[in-house]
């Protein structure tokens, strides 16, 4: 599994959110709604490895204080190929969220024994919220269709948290 380093949304950005997987859910799109673990919720994912050690959380600590930070959750976007794709809302690239994910990966970076993942690093990365993976591509049109999809959405960005994707487990910085 992989590490990362993620934002995590105010309980009205999460609640909005919810709701687009939940709209999804119920015109039969297998959405993030269906994941049922309690350390399942919508985020931006920053930064990315395969491992990213313990002291990172206090190394981050510093971070805090940027936040709330306001954000729009704006256009969907398809990531892959084949015969399924994953489902994306962008959140729009404001330069205050791009000096967090650069701060944020530049603060990881000693945490990282293996380096981090390309798509994770400043310049390559999409700011995103997964709303479905795994999404026949035949759905499209219904996914489309839908006004939580394409309805833009302000956000709020209330804090960090770092994801162990081997033990499962968050750590709320």
């Amino acid at each position: 599994m992989v590490h990362s380093v993620e934002l995590l949304f105010d309980d009205r950005t999460d609640a909005a959110v919810r709701q687009v997987w939940d709209e999804l859910a119920g015109a039969g799109i297998r959405s993030l709604a269906g994941h049922r673990s309690p350390t399942n919720r919508p985020h931006v994912t920053l930064t990315v490895a395969e491992i990213i050690d313990g002291g990172v959380d206090e190394a981050l600590h510093p971070l805090r204080d940027r936040f709330p930070l306001r954000a729009i959750i704006g256009a969907p976007m398809v990531f892959g190929g084949g015969r399924s794709v994953t489902l994306v809302r962008i959140v729009v690239p404001s330069a205050e969220l791009l000096a967090v994910q650069a701060d944020v990966h530049r603060i990881c970076l000693p945490h990282m024994p293996r380096g981090a993942l390309p798509h994770g690093q400043p310049g390559h990365w999409t700011a995103h919220v997964t709303l479905a993976r795994r999404l026949p591509l035949e759905q499209l049109a219904t996914v489309f269709a839908l006004p939580g999809v394409t309805r833009d959405i302000p956000a709020t960005v209330g804090g960090l948290r770092h994801w162990d994707g081997d033990s499962h487990t968050e750590h709320r910085i």
